[in-house]
């Protein structure tokens, strides 16, 4: 009878000391945090499987995107998505006439072989609506990767689609609204590598006493 009276006032002294204490001050390095390790792990593919990307997954990716932060809640982009192979090779074709002195294979391995081609305008009555696309992008990028799909931010599509009148067909099809203008593309598929990260230097990084 005595030992279950001990056992019952330790289990109450242990309760009670319990719910007293502080949680312990963890740093980043000491907790897995699955944030940082995607961020840190994801790397720009340029070779991709030919496996589709499904449009569940595709639609939960653009939802993350148009979640990112941006000015005002203006939400100043509009998005375009190209899964289609017929139309990502009209789109290929039109670059590679509008620029006929230079090379038609280099013009049409621009999307670096991704499956799916996403086309971000930005509306030109924000001044900070680049921005808000740069924000969305990244979210686009790392949101895919969390998913296990590859992606690659390209800007050279832009150019190719913008500087000649060859294009002009192909962004009409596009259909985005009178007053936005195409700003950046974001290649999507499974990856057929693993590239290695590049240095960063963080002695760009300086805290301002």
């Amino acid at each position: 009878m005595k030992l279950s009276k001990i056992i019952f006032a330790a289990l109450i002294a242990a309760t009670v000391i319990s719910c007293t204490e502080q949680p312990k001050e963890q740093t980043v390095m000491e907790d897995k945090n699955e944030v940082i390790e995607n961020i840190m792990a994801r790397r720009s593919i340029r070779k991709y499987q030919d496996k589709p990307v499904s449009r569940d997954t595709l639609n939960k990716i653009m939802e993350c995107g148009i979640n990112a932060p941006n000015g005002q809640n203006k939400q100043s982009w509009e998005v375009r998505i190209v899964d289609n192979p017929t139309v990502m090779e009209e789109i290929k074709d039109a670059m590679a006439k509008g620029h006929p002195d230079m090379d038609a294979e280099m013009i049409k391995g621009c999307f670096r072989g991704a499956p799916v081609m996403v086309f971000i305008a930005r509306d030109l009555s924000y001044d900070f609506s680049a921005y808000d696309c740069g924000l969305m992008s990244q979210n686009i990028m790392l949101s895919a990767w969390s998913m296990g799909v590859g992606s690659i931010c390209l800007g050279s599509p832009v150019r190719f689609l913008t500087d000649n009148d060859v294009c002009k067909p192909v962004l009409e099809k596009l259909g985005f609204s009178e007053g936005y203008e195409l700003c950046l593309c974001i290649g999507l598929g499974y990856a057929d590598e693993s590239p290695e990260a590049k240095p960063r230097d963080m002695g760009k990084v300086k805290f301002v006493e």
